[in-house]
């Protein structure tokens, strides 16, 4: 029998499992020694053997697979934290991301968006469709608002907008840093099934893309240094960095904050000129 110091799995699994009320699923029958499930009903849930799940839970079950941590999971109705915390004790990594569309995000996101008054900054989902943006992205960037939603990517803006091509310092060298990015983004996220119109669609209408993308390049997209042509301003010079966003995996925030005062000015002026 392995301690309780060093079955920690077991005792998640004991503590979920007497947390839940019999009533809710069903289970009325007999008298209950102690609160929540019974193993057998757990394992009934779970659609596991009864032994086997008492065996995780004593700590001589071994080591479980993926998929009977998935559905110990679902049986034991885990939050995704939970389920992550329950992945991190079974198998010392967290589950696969499961990857879902994404409408927008929330108005506590959005107003964090809208304090970075001259940083543009925006929230991309895994396929890097732009969800939510603020007004210094609007301005600097593109006016998201004034394109149809499903122009709201920044592959297709990247590849067939010809304003943002006309602004790039070296359109060639961003251009192969976003397509590694992207495909890297869509690999973590297990979207790939997701970009299959994406990049038919990128590779009919974009020589370029679909040269890039026979490539198979994989860059990181953390942070860097971006030098922007504008037509009214001139150069712009930013420095971005790329987040997660807590509790969200299919979303990511970029954040541009200008390089220099004079930087900054030149957002102000460009943002005062999108109230005109």
């Amino acid at each position: 029998m392995v301690s309780d110091i060093g079955n920690s799995l077991g005792l998640y699994l004991r503590d979920r499992r007497t947390r839940l009320d019999p009533a809710a699923f069903g289970f009325t029958g007999g008298r209950r020694r102690t609160a929540g499930l019974r193993r057998e009903e757990v394992a009934q849930r779970a659609n596991i053997s009864p032994t086997w799940y008492t065996w995780l839970e004593q700590g001589r079950g071994g080591t479980p697979s993926a998929d009977v941590l998935d559905r110990i999971a679902k049986g034991l109705m885990l939050t995704e934290p939970e389920r992550e915390h329950l992945f991190m004790l079974g198998l010392g990594r967290p589950p696969e991301v499961r990857y879902k569309p994404v409408d927008g995000v929330t108005p506590r996101l959005q107003r964090v968006l809208d304090a970075l008054d001259t940083s543009p900054a925006f929230i991309k989902t895994a396929t890097w469709d732009v969800v939510a943006w603020n007004r210094a992205a609007a301005a600097v960037l593109t006016d998201y608002g004034q394109l149809p939603r499903e122009q709201r990517n920044i592959l297709r803006l990247m590849f067939g907008n010809s304003r943002i091509r006309a602004i790039q310092e070296d359109w060639e060298s961003v251009a192969r840093y976003v397509v590694g990015s992207f495909r890297a983004d869509v690999a973590r996220a297990g979207a790939t099934a997701e970009i299959t119109q994406l990049v038919e669609d990128l590779s009919r209408t974009s020589a370029a893309f679909e040269r890039l993308w026979r490539d198979n390049e994989i860059a990181a997209h953390h942070e860097g240094l971006k030098r922007l042509h504008h037509p009214e301003v001139g150069l712009l010079v930013l420095e971005f960095s790329a987040f997660a966003v807590d509790g969200r995996p299919e979303l990511g925030m970029v954040i541009y904050n200008p390089a220099s005062s004079a930087d900054a000015d030149r957002v102000r002026s460009l943002i005062a000129q999108l109230d005109k």
